[in-house]
């Protein structure tokens, strides 16, 4: 266990050395130390992926086969006829939306009507569902791969699927008691619209009813797979509480967090799936890479947007990170170029005007660009996993699903 845990942590840095390759062919400069210094620690590492003739443009080269590929509903092979292929985006989105009116329905068991209305606040459909449709077209992939004729979805992969979009939902309703945050998805947040008090009651009841459906599920591999992401979830909480104060650390607990908080819910929940599609523990670990990659991506582009997008897109205040004292990766890229922003982490942006300078240093230098190009890696990693399945609609869903997490606007 200790040798599995490890390894999982040293994996976080796969993508800080292909984007330190990336970074020195593009630009042709000489690394900087911080990259020097991750290259000296980890890049010997024999697990770590080899980049493949031309890898320094893997990634350009990943989008390029993703923006030329054909669509979901008609696939042209050469010398074979046109032939249909179901639509996948229009089953997910069935899939989607019947599972928010269960999950209302699961909430509903309880006999106080109050606590049923502030459980299900966040169970409207207005959010982005990321998470819930990754599990079921990983769910399909995996069933196509193991058993080519039943690509249906299965009951307990479905649960599965309502179950993280639950426990993502209650690390909502706390993240914004925790975090005082009045807005949540273009509206008001549960702790503003109804206290703090109630906020985390709700939460827990969430959390709770989501333990009971994992019960239900009755597979022990599984209810340990999704256990360990409630502990990565508070784990992840403490992480984001503190700041190394070593500079060169720093990016490190940051990644650390960043699997802790975002993706391990995703890469466990697909390796949840993987387990009841009879897969065997070469495949989990492709649906749980797979997972963790696009996770880590998500995270990457959430943390560019906070600095890039509006707050109308977002539904929350342009530069909310700084505000709340973190240090995401756009800062400590910007960190090479402004070093003077370390005290500022270091005191979490809370003197008059650190903020606003932290802002403008950020969006001075590389940093964005940077972040980018760790969640582009994070993405042809995410391909290069769900690639060795066997070809079918939902796995080249799943390859064009990267495309949408780096080009989201919200």
């Amino acid at each position: 266990m200790a040798n599995a845990a490890a390894g999982r942590v040293r994996s976080l840095f796969e993508g800080l050395l292909l984007v330190r390759k990336c970074a020195i062919a593009r630009t042709n400069t000489t690394p900087s130390v911080r990259w020097s210094q991750y290259r000296t620690i980890h890049e010997s590492k024999e697990h770590l992926p080899k980049l493949p003739p031309g890898g320094t443009r893997r990634c350009d080269t990943a989008r390029r086969a993703l923006s030329t590929s054909s669509p979901a509903r008609s696939v042209q092979q050469p010398g074979a006829e046109t032939r249909d292929e179901p639509d996948t985006g229009k089953t997910t989105d069935d899939d989607i939306k019947q599972m928010f009116t269960d999950i209302v329905q699961e909430l509903s068991t309880t006999d106080n009507q109050l606590l049923k209305d502030i459980a299900s606040y966040y169970f409207d459909g207005q959010g982005k569902a990321v998470r819930p449709v990754i599990t079921c077209l990983t769910a399909r992939a995996i069933n196509s791969h193991t058993h080519p004729h039943r690509r249906f979805l299965l009951p307990s992969q479905r649960r599965v699927a309502m179950i993280t979009e639950m426990i993502h939902t209650a690390s909502l309703v706390h993240d914004d008691v925790i975090d005082a945050s009045d807005t949540r998805r273009g509206k008001a947040s549960v702790n503003k619209h109804w206290g703090q008090k109630r906020a985390i009651m709700a939460g827990d009841y969430i959390l709770s009813v989501a333990s009971t459906m994992l019960a239900r599920i009755r597979n022990d591999d599984v209810t340990l797979v999704l256990s360990q992401v409630l502990a990565d979830l508070v784990q992840g909480e403490f992480m984001q509480l503190g700041s190394k104060e070593n500079e060169n650390e720093r990016f490190a607990h940051y990644l650390r967090k960043t699997f802790k908080k975002t993706a391990s819910l995703i890469a466990y929940s697909c390796k949840a799936v993987a387990i009841l599609g009879g897969a065997d523990d070469e495949i989990q670990e492709v649906a749980f890479q797979y997972g963790r990659n696009v996770g880590m991506a998500f995270q990457l582009m959430d943390d560019l947007l906070d600095f890039v997008s509006s707050s109308n897109l977002m539904g929350k205040p342009a530069a909310a990170d700084l505000r709340l004292g973190l240090a995401t990766a756009p800062v400590l890229f910007a960190c090479e170029k402004f070093p003077d922003l370390n005290p500022m982490i270091m005191r979490r942006f809370t003197e008059p005007g650190d903020v606003e300078k932290a802002y403008r240093w950020v969006m001075d230098s590389e940093g964005p660009r940077q972040t980018r190009m760790l969640a582009e890696t994070h993405c042809a990693e995410a391909i290069r996993h769900i690639g060795q399945l066997k070809p079918s609609p939902e796995q080249r869903s799943l390859i064009r699903l990267t495309d949408t997490v780096l080009n989201r606007m919200k």
